[in-house]
């Protein structure tokens, strides 16, 4: 990215300006980067965690899988899912509060006896499916702002930052080289002034 200016004093004041706003937000932006893959990984884990215990919880009623097929599954039903936000290093993250199940009526005395206990352990596998997929969005939502973060950083640190700094010192360079061309111009006129002053 090649940085616009002109050779004087007003573009090197505002090349300066910028330099300093860089210069002054990248240590917050490191901060943010890092601050962001702690979470993105502890997002990671706990979803691993949560897909780790819904197998888990799944194979305990493998042997159960021949009653399961006279269960209605019918009778649960998600009525709805309540989530709050919360803000982890400026990204809104999804937390997952509640999941309301509305059950519907069965006559326990048509149906087989662990019907109950099946409304409950179904309830407890959604449970533990939708908090999976609730981490999941939050791994990607901060994943998502920690990769624009990290592109923020390189581009202060090893684009724009330097960029500034050599269009500054090239607006110095320039700046000195006219004044001593000025002054050693001036000394020719006052020496030629001289040996004419002399001569007359």
């Amino acid at each position: 990215m090649a940085i616009k200016f002109q050779y004087n004093k007003t573009s090197q004041q505002s090349l300066a300006k910028q330099l300093k706003v860089r210069e002054r937000a990248l240590p917050t932006l490191k901060n943010k980067e890092s601050a962001l893959r702690a979470e993105v990984k502890k997002a990671k884990d706990k979803a691993a965690e949560l897909d780790k215990a819904l197998k888990e919880e799944l194979s305990l009623y493998d042997d159960m899988m021949r009653l399961w097929g006279e269960f209605d599954p019918s009778l649960v039903c998600i009525s709805g899912v309540e989530l709050t936000t919360k803000k982890i290093a400026g990204v809104q993250t999804p937390i997952l509060d509640k999941v309301n199940f509305e059950v519907r009526d069965y006559n326990m005395f048509e149906r087989p006896s662990w019907f109950p206990d099946g409304v409950a352990i179904l309830k407890k596998l959604v449970q533990i499916a939708l908090e999976r997929e609730v981490f999941e969005r939050k791994m990607d939502l901060l994943d998502f702002a920690r990769k624009k973060t990290t592109q923020k950083v390189n581009l202060y640190e090893k684009v724009q930052i330097p960029g500034f700094q050599d269009a500054i010192r090239k607006i110095k360079r320039f700046l000195e080289d006219k004044e001593n061309l000025s002054k050693a111009a001036q000394k020719i006129v006052k020496t030629r002034q001289e040996k004419m002053e002399v001569a007359s």
